[in-house]
């Protein structure tokens, strides 16, 4: 799996975006059961044709500025986020991308 930039340079924790909520305790803290679904966007590759990629954000508030406040999402360590993918389809990860 590729990265537009550098995992090894991304925070301890990454927030990506999920197709939908994630069931959470009262305190906020989600309960992970089971398997989510990540958001993986087509996007064209350098080579031609198109690769899903995976998104994640550095911090929250930079998915809610890319993507919105009610856009669902899990914190997941950047040193597991491949291996979470694993399996998923994600050709490569895209690090805070802008909004268009």
């Amino acid at each position: 799996m590729n990265s537009a930039q550098s995992l090894a340079e991304a925070p301890e924790v990454l927030v990506v975006p999920t197709m939908s909520d994630v069931p959470r305790d009262d305190d906020g803290t989600p309960r992970l059961e089971g398997t989510v679904d990540v958001m993986l966007v087509p996007l064209e590759a350098e080579s031609g044709g198109t690769q899903l990629v995976a998104l994640a954000f550095s911090t929250v508030v930079g998915l809610v500025e890319a993507m919105g406040e009610e856009q669902p999402w899990v914190a997941i360590p950047a040193d597991k986020l491949e291996e979470v993918l694993e399996g998923s389809g994600a050709q490569a990860v895209l690090l805070d991308p802008q909004p268009a």
